[in-house]
């Protein structure tokens, strides 16, 4: 699917530029299709009535959805440009498909694309709001990212610095200033300059020891993931990584990460882009 090149007065001037998604539904994460939470619902037809605080999809229906993949933003600037977009398209027709199990508040986590879009509308509401960086990529509780397409679709955005992307990513070698993002949702970069692997978890360092600086921890089960793409201690090590989740503190500021998709290991080229 083709997001067209579009310019959006909601957005203030800022552009879609022709991203292409492999297809509407997204595709199977790196980890593999057979995923229980990416498993696809029948699709159907609803209408977007109304939205949540958080870009909870209020449907016509009556059904609750929340866009699968993606981050509400934290700043509510960002937080109100992404409203706006999406209360555009209220009272549209959209195909909904679903993936895995309802929630613990009640919400499908969908793939919502419009049926009849308006002209040089971006059609798929998940990727029109990554495109624009009104929204970051993220797998949420669940240990796959259904669609990963949408990582290349962060990417332009990040590249163009659109949205939340116009500030700069956290520098992981600083404690005090990650310590201003605690409990928010944060994307960081940077080298691994520590791999320590223990029975339960594995723990990448980004400063050296006595340093202040980001932590992330990996659970057992993702860890194994990370090793079956062919990651380990050794071959972390020294790597630039692109990580993304909720900063907390744990001796210092710690990102917990529970999908293996949530940490990105970039070339040359990408360790330079902020």
């Amino acid at each position: 699917m083709t997001i067209a090149r579009r310019r959006s007065p909601s957005i203030g001037g800022a552009w879609l530029l022709g991203i292409v998604l492999g297809v509407c539904a997204g595709l199977p994460g790196p980890a593999g299709a057979a995923a229980p939470e990416c498993l696809a619902a029948p699709a159907r037809e609803d209408r977007l009535a109304g939205l949540g605080p958080r870009g909870e999809l209020m449907m016509a229906s009556g059904a609750k959805a929340v866009l699968d993949g993606v981050r509400w933003s934290d700043a509510p600037e960002i937080a109100a440009e992404a409203h706006a977009w999406l209360l555009a398209r209220s009272g549209r027709p959209l195909t909904l498909v679903a993936r895995g199990e309802i929630d613990r508040w009640g919400r499908s986590h969908v793939d919502a694309v419009e049926i009849e879009p308006a002209a040089e509308a971006a059609p798929d509401l998940a990727a029109g709001l990554v495109a624009l960086g009104l929204v970051a990529v993220d797998a949420g509780e669940r240990d796959t990212l259904c669609r990963p397409a949408l990582l290349a679709v962060e990417a332009g955005a990040r590249r163009s610095g659109s949205g939340l992307w116009r500030r700069a990513v956290p520098d992981v070698r600083d404690g005090a200033a990650l310590r201003n993002s605690l409990g928010r949702f944060v994307v960081a970069q940077g080298p691994v300059l520590w791999v320590g692997e223990r029975p339960r978890r594995t723990y990448l360092d980004f400063a050296r020891r006595g340093e202040d600086g980001l932590t992330v921890t990996v659970s057992k089960r993702t860890w194994r993931a990370l090793q079956e793409r062919g990651l380990s201690a050794a071959s972390l090590r020294g790597r630039h990584v692109r990580v993304r989740g909720v900063l907390e503190a744990w001796r210092g500021p710690t990102l917990d990460i529970a999908s293996a998709d949530m940490i990105e290991v970039l070339d040359g080229e990408q360790a330079q882009r902020r």
